[in-house]
């Protein structure tokens, strides 16, 4: 079992009248990447405030390597943080960037290493405004990791950036992951959430509505088993579970089911006891964004009732 990094029992924030965190617990290990996810108002970015030190909790424990998050002398060379807005200086380059930002950074890697863990060697005599914004993203990684962080916090680290921006951030997010550091992540992009993370929480209105390994969050969703039945087959008999749903359309049947992998098990048996050729079999597991959404939609379901 990896030492844990990250422990929060029974979070709570008020601000008045209003719980913005309402009894979180949730741990992250070292050497894992967690993804901590959440609708708008869900209380994650309260959350994250608190674990960074920025916020107090009403209630509740919180500790990372075992102090206190407010206790920043202990926690500032282990801790590395990207928020999703950055401060760069835009006349600066890259390097006098680093160079500056080494000043207030003990034990800070050498220019030359941190910028080209992050892919920006080439751009090293750059200007900051002449950079494009997966360059600057990069950048504000590179002074994040400067000091040699164990844990970092990464927060909605590719908004604004094209598609091609973010698959190279994210592969960089990854390859840090590969090295051994712990990772934090927040992000609106789930497919980016469902690559990188191994473990993951979805927060809604206070709470933990779900969280587990990928594995486990992704089969709260719905996944589906879709095929086509050749010409004059009945889809009499399909093996349907009670809490399954199964769609005919022509030749087309779909099965949305918690259990794609099993139920696929299920209708080939069926299929060859009965000497029927299925054509274009598509097994698929429920995404991130659809356990999201069906959380989402549940809370809003909630709120109408």
């Amino acid at each position: 079992m990896s030492a844990t990094v990250i422990e929060v029992a029974e979070l709570r924030k008020r601000y008045g009248a209003f719980t913005a965190v309402d009894g979180v617990s949730f741990d992250v290990r070292a050497g894992e990447v967690f993804a901590l996810l959440g609708t708008n108002g869900a209380g994650k970015t309260t959350t994250i405030e608190i674990l960074e030190g920025y916020l107090r909790p009403s209630e509740g424990t919180v500790r990372v390597f075992g102090h206190d998050p407010a206790d920043r002398a202990a926690l500032r060379s282990r801790t590395g943080l990207v928020l999703q807005e950055s401060g760069l200086f835009g006349d600066l380059t890259a390097a006098e960037t680093v160079t500056a930002w080494r000043r207030f950074t003990s034990g800070a890697r050498p220019v030359a290493e941190a910028l080209e863990m992050v892919g920006l060697t080439g751009q090293a005599g750059t200007r900051v405004k002449r950079m494009s914004g997966g360059e600057r993203r990069k950048l504000d990684i590179a002074l994040a990791i400067l000091g040699r962080p164990a844990l970092l916090f990464l927060d909605e680290p590719t908004t604004g950036l094209d598609a091609e921006a973010r698959r190279r951030v994210r592969d960089m997010v990854g390859e840090l992951a590969a090295q051994g550091m712990t990772v934090l992540l927040t992000t609106h992009y789930l497919e980016e959430a469902q690559e990188l993370a191994a473990r993951a929480a979805i927060m809604d209105k206070g709470r933990i509505v779900t969280q587990g390994t990928m594995a486990e969050v992704l089969g709260r969703g719905s996944g589906r088993v879709a095929f086509e039945l050749p010409p004059g087959a009945s889809p009499e008999g399909l093996p349907v579970g009670e809490r399954d749903t199964l769609t005919v359309t022509g030749r087309r049947c779909v099965i949305v089911t918690a259990d794609p992998e099993s139920v696929a098990h299920d209708v080939l048996g069926w299929a060859r006891v009965r000497g029927v050729r299925l054509s274009g079999l598509d097994v698929r597991q429920a995404t991130l964004e659809e356990v999201f959404l069906d959380i989402a939609g549940a809370g809003r379901q909630e709120v109408r009732t």
